[in-house]
């Protein structure tokens, strides 16, 4: 795998208002799910060739070197640029050496991911869990496989990520869902919400963060409406995508607080 610079692996963050993280790692650049409506395709991020998966130079023996020197311990949050489960780390491992790395220096781990190659660590994220905080986030945006496989082509399926949040809920580690984003006139079916987090319940989530709408930024932007002419024609011509009215995202809004407020006791769930 092609390595590349990097200042730093360990960042520190300015506010621990995301999940409670301190500390943020992306030890990948560059991800190959090639879901239609990554904002990691921005300008501003300056990840060019997004779809090829690159590495941090030495990035596990630097990280070593970072956490060892931190004053502070925390939790540490992975996968907000690039999957920390993409296909090619059931090859390099080198997500698995983070959470190596976490529990020797008594950090707290915070995943979010598509990837259902994170259940191959439960075993690491048990022993982080006896000393540190564990929350592992799975983005389902949709109940339906067969729209999942559109939007996001390479990740695994709805269903496959439901059962792997299954799968870690029922050996205790604390799971939820980054319904995010949802797509205005593709995943914004109420029926469909109310489905989702039906399913969410029954696979023992303790929490649904949901995000309606998209973000729609120079490449991003053009690589996403691109995707939607070739896949949704009569959405692109009747529904005039660009945009969704409010109207529909308090609609997508109302259905999410109800239907979590019909499975909230059986889920566990405190609030939405």
């Amino acid at each position: 795998m092609e390595q590349i610079e990097a200042e730093r692996i360990l960042q520190r963050k300015r506010d621990k208002s995301w999940f409670g993280s301190s500390y943020n790692v992306n030890l990948y650049r560059g991800c190959p799910h090639g879901c239609i409506y990554c904002d990691s395709r921005s300008a501003c991020y300056g990840v060019e060739d997004f779809v090829r998966v690159r590495v941090k130079k030495d990035a596990l023996s630097r990280l070593r070197q970072e956490l060892a020197a931190c004053r502070e311990s925390g939790v540490v949050a992975t996968g907000s640029m690039s999957d920390p489960y993409n296909p090619l780390e059931r090859r390099y491992g080198y997500t698995r050496g983070l959470l190596e790395l976490l529990d020797r220096y008594r950090f707290g781990a915070a995943i979010a991911t598509k990837g259902t190659l994170v259940e191959r660590d439960i075993d690491l994220l048990q022993q982080i869990s006896t000393h540190s905080p564990v929350i592992v986030k799975i983005t389902v945006s949709t109940p339906h496989d067969a729209l999942s496989a559109l939007v996001e082509p390479h990740a695994p399926l709805s269903s496959r990520r439901l059962a792997t949040l299954e799968t870690l809920s029922k050996v205790g580690i604390f799971v939820g869902v980054l319904l995010m984003p949802v797509l205005p006139f593709l995943e914004d079916d109420p029926q469909d919400i109310r489905l989702l987090v039906q399913l969410c319940a029954k696979a023992g989530v303790k929490f649904i963060y949901p995000y309606f709408g998209v973000t729609l930024r120079d490449r991003q932007r053009e690589y996403f409406l691109q995707q939607v002419r070739k896949n949704w024609p009569k959405v692109w011509t009747t529904a005039g995508i660009t945009s969704a009215p409010a109207a529909t995202m308090e609609s997508c809004g109302k259905s999410l607080r109800e239907s979590a407020a019909g499975t909230a006791s059986s889920a566990g769930w405190s609030r939405l």
